[in-house]
């Protein structure tokens, strides 16, 4: 019999992930790497722009977070992943009432949670941890991080970069809503100059709406979705440096808005909700999702 493994699917302002947890040590279905790309698939598999690894913590941390992009690749950080993870941990009982305190490839991350009568985690507000413009840090092969053009088809683009644990270049577009984000965004998320690839965010300031961001986001490993919160704190990062916003940030993305606290460390609050938990027959999932070549 093929060996199963039960998930946990999760959005947050549209960002789908599905938890795999292994809070339960006796339990071993399999390296989760080895079928991420599989379950996230839309078509063969469950589908998901990312699968998050739910591992129990250690010294202080209430649990870890492994995150698997889309394609496979590991990725350092989501803000919007990490508050789908979150629920999950409260739902299994290891996080208290309080703050969850959460490792991730980025660091250690703490999670506030607003729970309802039932206490299930209905809002969820990450300490994202410093916004960095440091070139080596991002990681950026460019001697200044602000100012960055890039001329593609027919667009001329222009923004910075930035690292919040992960790489970001947030660029300044007219509207969001008629970029070119799945013609340019592949091009640019493999821009020579940033090594590791990078997220890309295409941004513009809300006219009659003080301090809110628009914002459409190309993924580095998964491709545009629906909302990005490490790209929602780099662009309100960004914005605010440059004098467009103030120290509370709305960030409107295609699923819903975010917002995004500003100070010696940036902090992501939105909505997250559960979807579905389903069981998965790796084999099975192997099977189909097993390209044929034509004959």
């Amino acid at each position: 019999m093929s060996a199963t493994v039960e998930l946990a699917k999760l959005h947050a302002t549209g960002n789908d992930f599905l938890v795999w947890s292994r809070l339960d040590d006796r339990v071993s279905a399999g390296d989760p790497r080895a079928y991420a790309a599989a379950l996230c698939d839309r078509h063969r598999g469950v589908g998901a722009d990312g699968l998050l690894v739910l591992d129990p913590g250690r010294d202080g941390a209430h649990v870890a977070m492994t995150l698997l992009n889309a394609d496979g690749g590991v990725a350092e950080m989501s803000g919007n992943g990490i508050r789908c993870l979150v629920w999950s941990a409260v739902r299994a009982g290891v996080a208290g009432d309080g703050p969850v305190v959460v490792d991730t490839g980025a660091g250690r991350r703490v999670v506030d949670v607003v729970r309802d009568a039932a206490g299930t985690v209905t809002f969820a507000t990450a300490d994202m941890g410093p916004v960095t413009f440091d070139p080596a840090a991002i990681p950026l092969d460019a001697p200044s991080p602000f100012g960055l053009t890039a001329v593609r088809a027919d667009a001329g683009y222009e923004g910075d970069a930035a690292g919040m644990g992960n790489p970001h270049w947030v660029l300044f577009v007219d509207d969001p809503a008629t970029a070119a984000v799945t013609r340019d965004g592949p091009s640019l998320e493999h821009d020579a100059r940033f090594p590791n690839r990078t997220n890309v965010e295409f941004v513009t300031p809300v006219a009659g709406r003080p301090d809110t961001l628009r914002m459409r986001v190309w993924e580095r490993g998964v491709g545009e979705t629906l909302s990005c919160g490490t790209g929602a704190c780099a662009a309100a990062a960004v914005a605010h440096r440059r004098g467009l916003v103030g120290e509370q940030v709305t960030v409107c993305v295609p699923g819903g808005e975010l917002v995004v606290e500003i100070g010696a460390t940036l902090r992501l609050g939105g909505p997250v909700r559960h979807v579905f938990d389903v069981r998965v027959a790796l084999g099975e999932l192997a099977a189909a999702t097993a390209v044929v070549a034509p004959a």
